[in-house]
């Protein structure tokens, strides 16, 4: 039996999602041992995208192969939480059989937060970004605006396949929300794919625009060259989160397992 799952997890403790040498703690190698250890086999999960080391989730998509389930599956949706440690767990578990959530993925979307505040907020500081100082958020809505549609985004990462650095942005754009300490910038970024490092990229140069170290033209202008000399702050980790991975209605995917 073939499964898909929802996975969510707070990355602060783990180098990335994708498993590396066994004593590097990363988000693949802690899903598959739970797993195993519930079903009493090697198990191997396949995820819809790799989030770096510090990147959180609450979106990931994962597939599964497993032998044995004699139970429902919510039973084995408890069993491998059970089994996880307390900054992971599936969110949702079903059977679904000729998945994978890479290839058949429509699109992924990013959340990225910054805190905009004259001092520290130890409470976020695990989950966004704090910059001090007057942020144009208007500016940087425009620059937002700028990345949306069929580009070529060499200058925000490297193809983590290949060369093709050419990418359709479906949405990208900031919601500012008021805070007693300031304010809270939120960056949402919907795409069919990602280069490596490229929101976090994006972010970073858009901030140099909202802090006025750069004009929109000249924004503009490092987005068309296509060089990543040209975007070489990249956001910190802590900030990003895999919110969402967008698929065709159950039954249409086309899987190239």
């Amino acid at each position: 039996m073939r499964y898909r799952a929802t996975l969510s997890y707070d990355g602060t403790a783990y180098c990335g999602f994708q498993r590396q040498v066994e004593a590097i703690p990363t988000i693949q190698a802690e899903v598959e041992k739970a797993i195993s250890a519930v079903l009493g086999h090697p198990v191997t999960i396949v995820g819809a995208g790799r989030t770096d080391t510090g990147v959180h989730a609450r979106g990931q998509v994962i597939a599964f192969a497993i032998q044995g389930w004699r139970y429902d599956d919510q039973t084995l949706l408890r069993a491998i939480n059970a089994n996880l440690p307390d900054d992971i767990a599936l969110q949702d578990i079903a059977p679904a059989m000729g998945f994978h959530p890479r290839f058949d993925a429509l699109s992924r979307s990013y959340v990225y937060t910054i805190i905009n505040a004259p001092q520290p907020q130890p409470l976020w500081r695990r989950y966004a970004w704090w910059i001090y100082g007057e942020l144009d958020t208007e500016a940087m809505q425009q620059a937002a605006a700028l990345l949306v549609g069929e580009h070529n985004f060499a200058t925000f990462g490297s193809p983590p396949q290949g060369s093709n650095t050419v990418r359709h942005v479906l949405q990208s754009y900031w919601t500012v929300y008021p805070e007693s300490f300031g304010q809270r910038l939120v960056y949402q970024v919907e795409a069919n794919a990602f280069l490596y490092h490229m929101v976090r990229r994006m972010v970073g140069l858009q901030v140099q625009v909202g802090q006025k170290r750069l004009s929109l033209a000249e924004f503009e202008a490092a987005f068309r060259a296509c060089n990543m000399k040209y975007a070489r702050m990249i956001a910190p980790p802590q900030g990003l989160v895999l919110d969402k991975v967008t698929y065709p209605p159950m039954g249409e995917a086309s899987s190239q397992t």
